[in-house]
């Protein structure tokens, strides 16, 4: 290969907008926590919030409204826009993230790119990798791609990786990415889950 494709190659390695998609490590789990993740994972329920009172109902609506509009250059397709914000708080809501923090993480790792896919196999919107699909999944990787399927696994392992690091987000993220210990992801996540508060 001369010089030249090799600086191109690396050029775009560097500059691909998916420069923080990372490579999850497939980690010895306890079979308790395997257990928790597949239950999780099989829970197939259709993303419908329920709320104890209607103060919890308008302010839901109000940050699906603010929102889906910040949101209108990424995902233009208004639709598929309500879809995904309805999902993505349903599944950080359900793991006991912040939806800004799952919202950021998007940001970071896919761009909200369905269909993304990381030099390292890492699929969807939050990049998951396949190896899940084996360890708490049905072995089919295609379902990575399917909105609700990819939002579900990512904010369970996630929530399993904070809980890992004893609350530690900063770590968890970092072993979300496969970069535990060095700060440029995290601090990325972060910096985005800030811009949807």
């Amino acid at each position: 290969m001369r010089w030249w494709h090799t600086a191109a190659f690396a050029t775009g390695v560097l500059c691909a907008p998916f420069g923080f998609a990372g490579n999850q490590k497939e980690e010895a789990l306890a079979d308790s926590v395997r257990l928790a993740l597949s239950n999780a994972i099989a829970d197939a329920r259709p993303p419908k919030p329920t709320f104890a009172n209607p103060a919890d109902r308008q302010r839901y609506e109000e940050w699906l409204a603010r929102t889906s509009e910040r949101l209108r250059r990424k995902l233009p397709d208004e639709q598929h826009r309500i879809e995904f914000l309805e999902t993505a708080w349903y599944e950080a809501r359900r793991a006991g993230l912040d939806p800004g923090l799952v919202l950021g993480l998007v940001q970071v790792e896919s761009a909200y790119r369905k269909y993304a896919i990381s030099i390292v196999g890492a699929r969807g919107y939050m990049q998951v990798m396949p190896f899940w699909t084996n360890v708490i999944g049905d072995r089919d990787r295609r379902k990575l791609f399917n909105m609700q399927t990819n939002l579900r696994y990512g904010c369970a392992i996630l929530r399993m990786y904070i809980d890992m690091e004893g609350g530690n987000l900063y770590l968890a993220l970092g072993r979300y990415n496969g970069s535990r210990g060095r700060p440029e992801y995290p601090n990325a996540v972060l910096k985005a889950w800030n811009n949807w508060k």
